[in-house]
């Protein structure tokens, strides 16, 4: 590990910075990522190699911007829309981005233990609203496949759950955790769904993929949540091509995300005309089915809202002009003033 340690304190520009941020949000580098790394993928060394910035932030930056413990009705449980709950069941990731939502867990010493869950299981079940449970964590790949199994079946018996869905990282992270043994067993518990959280075209490698395949193969429906940051994947070019690569794994592109309001990711945040510009060069340049939707989470547990980019140039009485994707203006007649 120490010749990690040197390689990581070269990447934050100073003697001894890498160890100066660690002791704040440690550090956990899969050897995928580290692969990655030593080819030349500057878009990944940047999510996950520690930065000096880390230390320093904004008065707008919060440890938990998304006001998740104040929607905790129980351990593990978050319950932020009437018909559907994250259930948080696992602490652990195979690398630690730099802008986690839940930054404020790295390291913090308490691991989900499978007692732990109880509250959450009697929560869901006395919650006959909730049709549809996030399974999420850390990374529930991470787990065993008996300690996933038996969390995934717990759920199944509660007859009002009707979907269930997985948030993971691990196809690109640890992308040989997603074995054939994984993907039959997830098959069983149809309806299931996987989002995996991927964000340049360069985690798209054959590992990547293979592992993608292997879920796709099982039925499960595969969905993307890319995190927009700045110096990674803020260009419509890059957006275009990891967008392409998706649809070629098999993976429906779901959300772009706004960064988070996370402390310590001043140096990740991009303007929200940023994003706007990137969807006005995903939308008609790329097929509409490989074309997410840009989403803020807002602070607090507000809950997320769309951006689209306004197309409307003007309006006369009952008709308005809109710019085509090409910018050439088109009048449409509308009907009732």
């Amino acid at each position: 590990m120490e010749r990690w340690k040197k390689l990581l304190r070269k990447a934050t520009g100073r003697p001894g910075g890498a160890d100066e941020v660690a002791r704040a949000f440690p550090v956990r580098l899969s050897p995928h990522v580290l692969e990655l790394v030593k080819a030349g993928s500057e878009a990944i060394r940047k999510q996950f190699f520690p930065d000096p910035a880390e230390l320093a932030s904004s008065q707008d930056l919060l440890s938990d911007p998304l006001g998740e413990e104040n929607l905790s009705p129980v351990p593990n449980i978050v319950h932020k829309y009437p018909d559907r709950c994250l259930f948080l069941v696992s602490s652990e990731c195979a690398a630690y981005c730099r802008f986690c939502t839940r930054k404020r867990k790295f390291g913090c010493g308490k691991g989900i233990d499978p007692s732990d869950l109880e509250p959450g299981f009697g929560y869901i079940a006395k919650h006959p609203a909730i049709r549809d449970v996030l399974v999420s964590g850390g990374d529930p790949f991470l787990l065993d496949d008996d300690r996933l199994e038996s969390i995934l079946e717990r759920l199944r018996k509660i007859k009002h759950v009707e979907i269930i869905r997985i948030g993971t990282r691990v196809p690109f992270s640890l992308p040989e955790r997603v074995t054939a043994k994984l993907a039959r067993m997830l098959r069983k518990y149809h309806p299931i769904y996987v989002n995996v959280h991927l964000n340049h075209p360069d985690e798209l490698d054959a590992k990547t993929v293979k592992a993608l395949e292997r879920l796709a193969d099982a039925g499960i429906p595969l969905g993307s949540q890319t995190v927009l940051l700045k110096g990674v994947n803020d260009s419509v070019e890059t957006m275009r091509n990891l967008m392409k690569k998706l649809l070629a794994a098999r993976v429906r592109p779901y959300y772009i995300f706004q960064c988070d309001l996370v402390f310590g990711t001043d140096h990740f945040r991009t303007p929200l005309a940023k994003g706007l510009e990137i969807m006005k060069g995903l939308r008609c340049w790329i097929s509409g089915l490989g074309v997410p939707a840009f989403a803020i989470d807002l602070p607090g547990g507000g809950g997320k809202v769309q951006l689209v980019p306004d197309s409307l140039v003007s309006r006369d009485k009952n008709t308005l002009v809109f710019d085509n994707y090409l910018g050439h203006p088109y009048p449409y007649p509308d009907v009732g003033g």
